[in-house]
Order: C-alpha cells, then structure tokens, then sequence
C-alpha cells in the first residue's frame, strides 16, 4: 500500500488534545476503576484475583492543563505513596517474561508507563522516577519525535535509555484511530495501513535508538482480533489496552490491561487501584 507522505500525524498540542479527548473521555469521565467492555475495547476478566497493576500516564505539568495530564505534585505523590508501602516498580519485560514462562506474577508489585512521547516525559518525569530508582517504559509514535512541538527530540529519548530507568516501545507510527480507519479503507488497504504504522513505528525506534521493539500500546485502547493477528504477524510478542484491571497470570499477552491515571488532586485513584490489585480468591 502507498502511503500518504505525513511527517507526523498531530501538527500541534491541542490537535493532538483534542484528539486524544474526544476518544478518552468517555472512559475517563466515567469512574476511572470501572471495568469498560465493548467492540474494540475488549472485555475484562469478572474473577478478582492478585495482580499487577500497569499504571498508564500520558503528561505531567503544573496544572491539568487537560484530561491526560497528572500534575506533577499528584505524580510525586503516587511514586512516594508506592515506595511508602514497600511496592516494588518493575518492568514490562518483568511481567511479559513471567506470564510466557507461567511463572506466578509477583506480589505487592505494580509497573509504570507513559504513552506518546510528551515532552514532559523527559523534563518532569524522567528526574523524578531517576531520583527515586523507578523503572519507565515509554511508549512512542515516532513520527512526532523531534518534529511536533509537544513530543520529544531523539536526543531527549537517547536520554531517557542511557539513565537506565527507561526502556522504549512502540505506539504505532502516527497514533491513529484503527476503528476510524477501517471505516474508511478497503478490508485490502485497512490491513495495509494497520501493517505499515506498526512495522514502520518498530523499524523507525529500532534504527534511530539502536534498541530491539517487541511491544506495543494500541493507540486509543482500540484492539480486536484483526489487530491481534497482525501485530502477531509483524514481529509484537505483548500489546497492551486501556482496559481498567491488572495484570494476572494467565492473561493474553497481546491484550494486557493497564490503569488510565489522572489527576484527582492526589492518591485516591491509586490507592484504589493498589486495593483491588491485591484481592486473592
């Protein structure tokens, strides 16, 4: 398939916003642990047993400048609060590794994320997870990297690898909206274009950070099994949702769940979350 020659998707902050809003906000406005399902959202687990919780932030900054961003006070405040309580951060690669091997998950741990590649990321973030020995993974659509106002330059990812509390994955190559698209294209072209934004976001990470790819965030949470199959297809071992649960043994690795943080003024959301996550039956 040929490709429409974009530099990058979202030309500005509040394109990419209100974008991002108009997908989000439902899920976002309802109660934050509430357990979405629906096409293209999946469906959750209904038992409640020990798991791990992915905590899923998007950008910090002073104020809530929008539905994605988590002050920075309100951040620090979930890192300190994790660390209080004897909470172990650990990596994807952790829980992606233990749940291929049918290794039990490990207890009182949680694992953290950002998505898209803010440049927050880098200013606010990467000082205050390095300050207290707390592992990232960032997940990035590189086509905004080093060309749209709001994202990250190369450099500033090179950065975030060499502290040692990042790794990096992919989030398509442009962010875009699969369910949009499949309305749009031909069955031919849809899968085409699918193909292409994951092959190209994993090429494009691979060769500019000299880093292997082999998860993915799925943009907006949108997965089903088409998309399934050809991240399979194109090189994917984990993906992961917005669906509002934690990580438990036995989980598909192409559809993990992880926790949409935002900002409630301080810890009550994750302290829910933490809660719920360590409930055995």
């Amino acid at each position: 398939m040929r490709m429409k020659a974009w530099i990058f998707h979202f030309h500005n902050e509040k394109e990419y916003t209100n974008m991002l809003r108009r997908t989000c906000l439902k899920l976002i406005a309802a109660d934050i642990l509430g357990l979405y399902s629906g096409v293209g959202m999946g469906t959750p687990n209904q038992t409640h047993r020990h798991g791990v919780p992915i905590l899923l932030y998007h950008r910090l900054g002073p104020t809530v400048a929008d539905s994605m961003t988590v002050r920075t006070p309100v951040f620090e405040a979930h890192l300190d609060l994790l660390l209080a309580r004897g909470y172990s951060v650990i990596s994807l690669d952790h829980i992606v590794k233990a749940l291929q091997q049918g290794l039990p998950l490990p207890a009182k741990s949680v694992a953290l994320c950002a998505d898209d590649g803010h440049r927050s990321v880098h200013d606010i973030m990467l000082p205050l997870v390095k300050e207290r020995g707390i592992h990232v993974t960032a997940f990035i659509y590189p086509s905004a990297i080093s060309n749209a106002s709001y994202a990250m330059t190369w450099q500033q990812l090179r950065a975030l690898l060499q502290s040692g509390c990042f790794d990096i994955q992919s989030h398509t190559f442009w962010h875009p909206n699969f369910n949009h698209e499949k309305k749009k294209l031909s069955e031919t072209a849809y899968q085409d274009f699918v193909r292409w934004q994951l092959l190209k976001s994993k090429q494009r990470l691979e060769s500019g950070l000299n880093i292997s790819i082999s998860m993915l965030a799925w943009p907006y949470g949108i997965y089903n099994d088409e998309l399934v199959k050809i991240a399979q297809e194109t090189g994917y071992t984990a993906a992961f949702t917005l669906v509002q649960e934690p990580v438990r043994s036995g989980d598909k690795l192409l559809t993990l769940p992880r926790f949409l943080m935002a900002d409630d003024g301080g810890t009550r959301q994750l302290e829910r979350i933490l809660q719920a996550s360590s409930v055995n039956i």
